[in-house]
């Protein structure tokens, strides 16, 4: 059985909450934007980095590519 992803670390899961609440559309501002907020180490900005922006942005560039 799958378990949820859920981040280690408190201030990685309040950073990653709060992109969520920023729409789920993030850029690669809006990651570096939570990692200064949130006083995030470079491993777990990349983290949110795979999660937000290149895994979501990969399914997207998929379907303008199919065009």
């Amino acid at each position: 059985m799958l378990k949820p992803l859920i981040p280690e670390g408190e201030a990685l899961r309040r950073a990653f909450q709060w992109l969520i609440e920023q729409g789920g559309h993030c850029t690669l501002q809006t990651v570096e934007q939570a990692s200064l907020r949130f006083d995030l180490t470079p491993k777990e900005e990349e983290f949110l980095l795979r999660q937000f922006v290149y895994h979501r942005g990969a399914a997207s560039d998929n379907s303008v590519s199919g065009q």
